[in-house]
């Protein structure tokens, strides 16, 4: 997967900004604040469908401006691809070659990217809803009917929620839960079913990266962690175990007016040598971890999808080592890679290099 041109008009702080990406390593260098990680995030955001910076949507919009926009245009399996995003301050809506999505999450899987930035370690140190959107980002990517059944999760979790609320005022019966806690249980059981096979994936490929990493000194492990606490490996026993999770937990879920179990309470257990990294981890070997994690999920694409991703690296290489660094850019040899920087001299001998300056959110290649 290419980029072969940028595209983005008042987007943040970049007017109308356009240019064409080299196939393979493109360095954005200048000050800070001046629009680099604008660049990557616009990027991502055809990934992820929301930033890694904010949840607000005008905060990406140039101040004085009603929206923003953001095209890519990008080669895939030898086909020719333009996607459009256009922010207004209460919605987005993202086109793929003419045809608008009817939700976000349906552009989920149609440009693969991976980002490595200062708001990575996130998913190492904040609470579990960040390793859950990491896994669920990374499955989208590589299984696009994963995409179904997180959003037809979400409204059945909605509804169950509503009704205990119902429940817990006397304006419904408790029975009535037994419906959604069926579906509740075999919609989280395939979701949780997809998460299990990729964090086992994953496992073997991110632990083998940070053991180069590191030299040997320490093994990271990952483990998928079950709010129902299932062993099950089909789909109907997992759907059993979470259907009587939930039974189990109906009068406590009344009280507290929430549904406690099910894989949004779900979350992924990163340990270095049996501790874990969140509590335990210096911030190198977190960012090592980090770094583990995202170069697993985009090796992990480019064996599934038969190509590689996309690497969008913000102002990271000034935290690595000399040591981290080139293991870094040698990993990532063959694929387009962004890096953001404010001294664009260390890349100055790359063979297959473009170097483009980046002032006031502007960008002018050198």
């Amino acid at each position: 997967m290419i980029i072969t041109e940028y595209a983005a008009k008042d987007f943040r702080n970049m007017s109308d900004v356009r240019f064409n990406p080299d196939g393979r390593t493109n360095i954005l260098f200048g000050e800070n604040g001046q629009g680099k990680t604008n660049i990557i995030e616009s990027i991502w955001l055809f990934t992820g469908c929301h930033s890694f910076r904010t949840h607000k949507y005008q905060e990406m919009i140039k101040t004085g401006r009603k929206e923003a926009g953001v095209k890519l245009f990008y080669d895939t399996q030898e086909l020719q691809n333009e996607a459009s995003l256009r922010i207004s301050s209460t919605k987005r809506e993202f086109v793929l070659n003419g045809i608008q999505k009817d939700s976000p999450r349906r552009f989920l899987g149609e440009f693969r990217s991976v980002v490595f930035s200062p708001y990575s370690l996130s998913v190492i140190q904040n609470a579990p809803v960040e390793r859950r959107r990491f896994l669920d980002i990374a499955v989208s990517m590589i299984k696009p009917a994963y995409v179904s059944h997180l959003i037809k999760y979400s409204k059945i979790l909605a509804n169950r929620n509503a009704l205990l609320k119902q429940i817990a005022q006397g304006a419904a019966d408790e029975d009535t839960l037994t419906a959604w806690d069926e579906e509740l249980a075999k919609t989280g059981a395939k979701i949780t079913l997809y998460r299990l096979s990729y964090v086992d994936n994953l496992a073997h490929v991110a632990s083998e990266i940070y053991r180069e990493i590191s030299g040997g000194r320490e093994q990271l492990k990952l483990e998928y962690l079950q709010s129902s606490r299932s062993d099950a490996v089909d789909e109907y026993e997992m759907t059993e175990n979470i259907f009587m999770a939930l039974q189990k937990n109906r009068n406590s879920d009344i009280r507290r007016l929430v549904t406690s179990i099910g894989p949004h309470k779900d979350d992924l257990s990163i340990q270095l040598d049996g501790m874990s990294s969140r509590s335990f981890a210096s911030q190198g070997q977190q960012r090592s971890c980090a770094l583990s994690l995202k170069l697993g999920e985009a090796y992990i694409i480019k064996n599934v999808s038969g190509e590689y991703p996309v690497v969008l690296l913000d102002d990271v290489m000034s935290e690595l080592d000399r040591q981290r660094q080139g293991f870094l850019m040698e990993y990532l040899k063959d694929w387009q890679v962004f890096i953001t920087c404010c001294d664009a001299g260390h890349f100055s001998k790359l063979q297959s290099c473009k170097i483009f300056r980046v002032e006031n959110g502007t960008v002018t290649e050198v």
